[in-house]
């Protein structure tokens, strides 16, 4: 089965693009070098991800705490 967008050659990626909270974004695709919004049909937010991630406000919370 062919990606549609890659039959239309349309300039998009396959990986996952990962919203920090920390406003930083970055994709699931290693070779991806845009992470423009648009590009990209599959988003998620970082505390959907499993595990902790370094900008979520309950890290950057205990982080502040043990300086």
């Amino acid at each position: 089965m062919e990606c549609p967008s890659c039959a239309r050659d349309l300039d998009h990626c396959h990986g996952t693009l990962v919203l920090h909270v920390d406003a930083t974004v970055e994709c699931t695709e290693p070779d991806c070098t845009d992470t423009d919004l648009v590009r990209h049909s599959l988003t998620v937010r970082c505390e959907e991800v499993d595990g902790e991630c370094f900008c979520t406000a309950d890290y950057v919370v205990e982080y502040a705490q043990a300086s």
